[in-house]
Order: C-alpha cells, then structure tokens, then sequence
C-alpha cells in the first residue's frame, strides 16, 4: 500500500504519492486501465490492487443506466462491444457461433454491490478488446457477468450465482453454443467453479484464486489454460499449479503458463497477458489454431508448465 504524506500548513489534505504509486499508475496508464487503487483486506486473497471494473462513473444526462444489482430482475451479463458494457445487440449481427464470459475480480468478502467506478472490471477491457481482434469475422458473443456482491463471502459463494444466471440467458439467447470462461482473480475461481456448466468448453484463468480445498471433479472433460505470475502477492501462483495437477487427474485437459515478472494486477507485461488470452481463448473457441505449446501441453503426457514466451 502507499504512503500518504500531510503536508502541514496546506488548506485541506494534501497527499504526495511515493516513487512506488507513481510507478505503479504509470503502469496502469501504459495498460489502459487507469490509476491503479489501493487494496488491502488482510487474510484472505484481496483484488482490488488488481481487479478493474466496467462502469467508469455516473451515467450522463438521458443515458439509460445499466442492470440494477440490487433487483433479482436485473439482468446477470451485458452486451459488450471491445469488451465495454453496453445495451446487448447481439440480434443485430450474425448469430454468434460462440462466446465468451468474462469474470473479473472481486474481494474475498463484501456484502455490497461493486461501486459505480469498477475498477476490477475495467482492468477486463483491453482483455475484451484483445478477444474481439482476435476473432476476426467469426461471430462471437463477448459479454460480461454482472456481480450482485463485490465479495466472495465464503459459503455464499455469490459470484458464482452470477455466472451461473449469465451462462442460463446466454444458452436461452444464443442457443448451445460453446462458451469460453475468461477470468481473473475471484472471477477466475468462479469460471472454475461454474464450468461443468453444459455450454462451458474451457476456461482460461488470469491470476486465479485457487483455495487447496476447491473442487475439481466438474472439470473432467475440459480445457483449462491457467495464467500466473511468478511476482504475485495476492493469489497464489503455487496453488494455481496444484489445482491443475489436480484437475488433470480429475479427467481435466490443463495448461499453466507461468507469467516471469508478472504481478497480480497483469500490468507487468501487460500487452503480453492480453495477446496470449486473446490467442487461447480463440483457440480453445476453434476460431484459430491454439498457440502449438498449448496445444502439446493439453495433451496427455504433456509439459503442463509453461513460460508465457513458449507461447510466441
């Protein structure tokens, strides 16, 4: 976390920043994704230092506003265009052939609603982005799920409520088509956690948080391509690496990449993080071939570690 500073003498609080939180904005800056905020819930995995949100503040004057997570009528994902939300429009264009749900990050307890300046799902946008180009002409449905909570909540669970509801109007929108789960930190628990769901093909993983107890026998039969990086403080990389192990025994197809020098908030390499989901998730999709060490390592037998330049 930063250090604030009072300047004294100064009419109201005055903050001077340290080297670290310059470096750090400018990070964010560089990746698209604005100041990056200060986190800190203790004992359990906290995302806010790396999670990034969709909404960027109050709607303007006369512009609809978006689900209302507060009312169970509220719609649980949105359409989205380069991966910003938006009014769905997916009967406007060719019938999508697949599509991908993006998770985001979360805490790992909080009651409320996420805020209206999300920062953990704008972090998700350039991802969004990087799909779409990906995709080239295929038709693809990219939506996001919308959280109801901004926490996990232990037992509760609710994030994965939310998926679960986007991945139901997904099915009774687009049909049986497969469905790719792209997720990073709480989100990306989520996504494994909802991937027995019948339209779920695969997911890809960015940071996730992945708890020695969580379950893995619903994985038997699907792709899971896991990204971490080696400087992480707030989920384990070390854990993603075991949950894999133990999903490819389940009957799993899996793929750690691990990400050198990469951070919880994938700033560090940034580009690097968005071109290689964008390349999995296209391929896991059927849209292009998967990156050839991907490929080897879903096999069985093969090198389920990977470094992020084997993928080049």
């Amino acid at each position: 976390m930063s250090a604030a500073l009072s300047l004294p003498g100064a009419r109201g609080p005055q903050l001077v920043r340290t080297n670290a939180r310059c470096h750090a904005d400018r990070a964010a800056n560089r990746a698209g994704v604005g100041r990056v905020p200060e986190d800190g819930a203790a004992g359990a995995p906290s995302t806010t230092a790396a999670d990034h949100g969709q909404s960027t503040g109050p709607p303007a004057p006369n512009t609809p506003r978006g689900p209302d997570p507060e009312k169970p009528e509220a719609e649980t994902h949105m359409r989205t265009r380069g991966a910003s939300a938006s009014e769905r429009t997916d009967e406007q264009k060719p019938a999508p052939e697949a599509a991908v749900l993006l998770l985001h990050g979360g805490r790992a307890d909080g009651l409320e609603p996420p805020p209206p300046l999300n920062l953990p799902g704008r972090r998700m946008i350039p991802f969004g982005r990087a799909i779409t180009r990906a995709a080239g002409s295929h038709p693809l449905a990219l939506r996001t799920a919308v959280y109801r909570h901004r926490g996990w909540n232990g037992t509760r669970a609710d994030p994965v409520h939310d998926a679960l509801r986007a991945l139901d109007s997904l099915a009774e929108d687009l049909g049986p088509v497969p469905v790719v789960l792209v997720g990073h930190s709480m989100g990306g628990r989520a996504a494994l956690r909802v991937a027995g769901h019948p339209q779920v093909t695969g997911v890809v993983g960015l940071a996730p948080w992945c708890p020695a107890d969580e379950p893995v026998d619903h994985l038997a039969g699907r792709d899971l391509v896991l990204l971490h990086g080696d400087r992480d403080r707030t989920t384990s990389p070390r854990g993603t690496r075991e949950l894999a192990a133990r999903a490819r025994r389940a009957g799993a197809r899996t793929c750690v990449v691990t990400v050198e020098g990469g951070d919880h908030a994938m700033l560090r390499r940034a580009g690097e993080w968005h071109t290689a989901t964008a390349a999995v998730t296209t391929g896991l999709l059927g849209f292009s071939p998967l990156p050839t060490a991907v490929s080897a390592a879903l096999a069985p037998g093969g090198d389920t570690v990977l470094r992020i330049e084997d993928l080049r």
